[in-house]
Order: structure tokens, then C-alpha cells, then sequence
């Protein structure tokens, strides 16, 4: 009797170890090895808990303005004997706004997710009206928000005009002529958002 009731005891202690390894971290493993007593609780127990919470917040604001105004001048031939030629230069506005935005949130909060890799066994002989058990107890919990929040504003205002061109009051008339007047406006916004 006294040697079983000392088997009874190497069976606990072992039991104390394997859950131990149990509760520690990603790659456990908890072996009970027999031979042990009649009636022996034997038990590999592993409690594995991963619970992650993730939360981004991306907030991007871009604003362009450009305001521009071109004339060309006036073109006057007047008051001449023989009128000659006058002409203004063009007038020209050229605007190009670009806006690239480029949000990644690259951090894979489910990589690795898990109660890690466990494994148990319970070996050699036990006694008889005994009780093995190897338990897995893992539980996962992942959580990730991700709130973006882009706001692109393209303000542009143009004014191009031509001047005035006037021939009067001459004996033989010139020429006068006034250039040309143009507005060209580029709006380039490109967005784009990885969670």
C-alpha cells in the first residue's frame, strides 16, 4: 500500500508540471509518464488565451487653390497719315494640381492569432479505474478598426482676357490686332487606402 500511495504522489507532482508548461506561451508541451497507481487522476490541461485589439485612424486633408489672371494689352492705330499695324501678345494661364494620397495599415492583426501550438500526452502504464485526460482549452479574440478619412479639395479660378484693338482717324488705315486669350486647368487626385 505504501508503494501505490507513493505512485499517487509522482502522478500529482507531474500533473503540476505538465500545467504549468500549459499556461506558459506559444509552443508548450506536458507529458505525464507512467506507470502510475490505481485510481490516478492523471491530467494534461493546456489554457491558451490570444485576445488582440487593433485600431487605426487615418484622417488626410489636402486642399489646392490657385487663383490666375492674364490680359493682353491694347492694340490702337489712330491719328496717322498712313496708319501702321499694331498687335497685343497673348494671354495665357496654365494650372495643374496633382495630389497623391497613399494610406497603409500593413500590420495583419490575425498573423500568428491563436493559443499557440501545444501538444500532450499521457505514456506508459497507468493503474486500473484511472482517469487520463488531455485538454486543449484555447481561445482567440481579435479585434480591428480601421477608420479612414480623406478630404481632397481642387479650388480653381482663372481670368484670361483680350485687349481692345482699334484702328480710327487715320488717312490710309493700319492694322491693329489684339492677341489671344486662354485658360488650361489640370486636376489630378489619385486615393488610395490599404487596411
Amino acid at each position: 500500500m505504501k508503494k501505490l500511495k507513493l505512485l499517487r504522489v509522482t502522478a500529482a507532482t507531474v500533473l503540476g508540471v505538465g500545467f504549468s508548461a500549459g499556461v506558459a506561451s506559444a509552443a508548450t508541451t506536458g507529458t505525464i509518464t507512467g506507470p502510475t497507481g490505481p485510481s490516478s487522476n492523471n491530467q494534461v490541461t493546456f489554457n491558451g488565451s490570444d485576445w488582440r485589439s487593433v485600431h487605426n485612424r487615418n484622417k488626410v486633408n489636402v486642399s489646392n487653390s490657385n487663383g490666375q489672371g492674364a490680359s493682353t494689352g491694347s492694340a490702337n492705330v489712330s491719328g496717322n497719315t498712313t496708319g501702321g499695324s499694331a498687335s497685343s501678345g497673348d494671354a495665357m494661364n496654365d494650372n495643374y494640381a496633382g495630389t497623391s494620397v497613399s494610406l497603409t495599415n500593413s500590420s495583419d492583426a490575425t498573423t500568428g492569432a491563436g493559443a499557440g501550438n501545444m501538444s500532450g500526452a499521457i505514456t506508459g502504464a497507468t493503474g486500473p479505474n484511472s482517469n487520463n485526460q488531455v485538454t486543449f482549452n484555447g481561445h482567440t479574440k481579435v479585434h480591428v478598426h480601421n477608420h479612414n478619412e480623406v478630404n481632397v479639395t481642387n479650388s480653381n479660378s482663372q481670368s484670361a482676357s483680350s485687349g481692345s484693338a482699334n484702328v480710327s482717324g487715320n488717312t490710309t488705315g493700319g492694322s491693329a490686332s489684339s492677341g489671344d486669350a486662354s485658360n488650361v486647368n489640370t486636376s489630378e487626385t489619385i486615393v488610395t487606402v490599404s487596411n
